[in-house]
């Protein structure tokens, strides 16, 4: 039995998003483009509500009784070339990491993209972050490619590994 659920955020889920967004943002290893400089509750909570109203993108928690331990954030490209594509953003707390919630935060982006005629999903990891490029290999995504200099990240440009999947 999973000690976690996912399920889809909501506007009063925006102060514990911040806090966990702000917190592995600030790890040491900069796993996420942002230095722990995150959105206030306000914000988020905007931001939230805005999502909640749009059939092109989606935010899910992933929660135990720590709280919630991980965000997905889904959304459909607006261009009509590629309105097939959804972009994906995960993280996951550092506390629980490796107990399966990244991939069943992977399983959920793949529903979501199923019941919202998505037929990729893509996402940008930095190629220092070896943990998340073996989950999304193991998961079934392929790197599609490396975009140097594709971030400005603590003033300095970096690299981003770009990979997809593609949704059966």
């Amino acid at each position: 039995m999973r000690g976690y659920i996912v399920r889809r955020a909501t506007p009063a889920d925006a102060s514990d998003l911040v806090e966990l967004g702000r917190a592995v943002s600030s790890e040491p290893e900069a796993w996420l483009i942002t230095e722990g400089d995150w959105r206030n509750v306000g914000d988020e909570r905007r931001y939230l509500r805005a999502v909640r109203r749009s059939p092109h993108a989606a935010v899910f928690v992933a929660e135990n009784d720590a709280g919630i331990v991980g965000r997905l954030s889904l959304a459909r490209d607006s261009h009509p070339a590629s309105h097939h594509v959804a972009d994906l953003g995960l993280m996951v707390a550092a506390g629980h990491r490796r107990q399966g919630i990244g991939r069943s935060m992977l399983e959920q982006a793949v529903e979501w993209a199923r019941e919202s005629e998505i037929e990729k999903l893509e996402l940008h990891v930095f190629p220092h972050n070896e943990p998340a490029i073996k989950l999304y290999e193991q998961f079934g995504f392929e790197r599609e490619g490396l975009r140097r200099d594709h971030f400005r990240r603590g003033g300095r440009l970096v690299d981003a590994v770009l990979m997809a999947y593609r949704v059966d």
